[in-house]
């Protein structure tokens, strides 16, 4: 069999690594081809991934770039379907919710190639987030749905997607995470920094830095904690022009994103991390890492139920009392929710290869 898969931004290598990884003892058999649709371009934003994660050189660059929404989805479905109409796909295997996963999946199917979605079902319930409409529409109308936990099998099921197609695997980022924390945790922290004595930052989300009254807000709580701990604040490209000064404060130390062994690491020995990632609350929940989610609500609400995630919102007064809370109490305990154990990939492979082959 013939599979593409596809991978567009950041959080996208770190779940579509491992599955490359499993695929590798079929390869004789079977053809596997990877494709980078450009969506992150920045060296700093995918380059250094592919290099850390050791995925190889993908077999097809699309190269779209920045743009809006529409554009860029468009782009990805022009470039996407003549890769399509070249290779000849039995499979397309996308991952996450970004605008390359709804735009491969959308251009797959309407060629008539079954579609594959890993890391499907999850729901924050809010329309405002270009993520969820790119879930939604994703699952719809995939053949099968790899889900990270039975919360998500149970949202598909209320959607009326039929039992056979979802397929509970667990969680392909965390196969990343499991199999790279050592190497993470040996390297050194940032000057000035000691383990357990300082927080972690990331922000990226429109609903947060497009707004100026919003971030103000934001970062003025961010001060607030900064009086009590150091903050390290790797800043998003997007994020970055937006700050306006609301960044100088002597305990937050803003830099450049980092590579995902940098990155991995200082989270892993950080006292907390506040951040409106989605992938980073997961991460957190298994390193046993504090997590204050400045967001209304989640799709990943598993790491609430776990009692590492704590969601407060844009309210300066709620972040700062989450954060104090967090600085007065003992740390918790790393947590695994049901099959996050490292195999996630293997199953996500062995039901495209074995359970689910080609119609006679």
């Amino acid at each position: 069999m013939k599979f593409l898969l596809v991978a567009g931004a950041r959080p996208n290598f770190m779940k579509i690594a491992p599955v490359l990884e499993a695929f590798r003892p079929y390869r004789d058999a079977h053809e596997v081809r990877l494709v980078h649709t450009g969506q992150h371009y920045d060296a700093r934003m995918s380059g250094d991934f592919f290099h850390d994660l050791g995925i190889p050189e993908p077999d097809v660059n699309l190269g779209v770039g920045s743009a809006s929404h529409a554009e860029q989805t468009a782009r990805v479905m022009v470039e996407f379907e003549q890769v399509c109409l070249r290779d000849k796909p039995d499979w397309v295997v996308v991952v996450g919710d970004v605008n390359s996963t709804m735009a491969c999946a959308i251009t797959a199917k309407k060629l008539g190639i079954r579609v594959a979605h890993v890391e499907a079902g999850l729901r924050s319930r809010d329309m405002s987030m270009p993520e969820e409409i790119n879930r939604i529409c994703t699952d719809a109308i995939s053949d099968l749905l790899f889900t990270t936990d039975r919360g998500a099998g149970e949202n598909l099921l209320r959607e009326g997607v039929s039992p056979e197609k979802i397929k509970f695997v667990g969680n392909t980022m965390i196969d990343t995470l499991l199999r790279h924390i050592g190497r993470a945790r040996e390297l050194p922290l940032p000057a000035g920094l000691a383990g357990q004595r300082y927080a972690v930052l990331t922000l990226h989300r429109p609903a947060n830095v497009d707004c100026e009254d919003t971030l103000a807000g934001i970062m003025e709580a961010i001060g607030g904690i900064a009086d009590r701990i150091p903050i390290v604040f790797p800043v998003h490209p997007r994020t970055a022009g937006k700050l306006n000064g609301s960044s100088r404060h002597p305990n937050l130390r803003v830099v450049e994103p980092m590579s995902y062994f940098a990155f991995l690491g200082l989270v892993a020995h950080s006292r907390m991390v506040l951040t409106d990632s989605g992938g980073i609350q997961e991460e957190t929940t298994v390193l046993g890492i504090p997590c204050i989610t400045l967001r209304e609500n989640t799709e990943r609400p598993i790491t609430c139920e776990m009692g590492t995630n704590t969601l407060v919102g844009r309210d300066p007064a709620r972040i700062g009392a989450a954060a104090a809370a967090v600085l007065e109490a003992p740390p918790p305990s790393p947590r695994q929710p049901e099959l996050w154990d490292g195999r996630a990939a293997d199953r996500i492979v062995e039901l495209l290869l074995h359970e689910h082959p080609l119609p006679c």
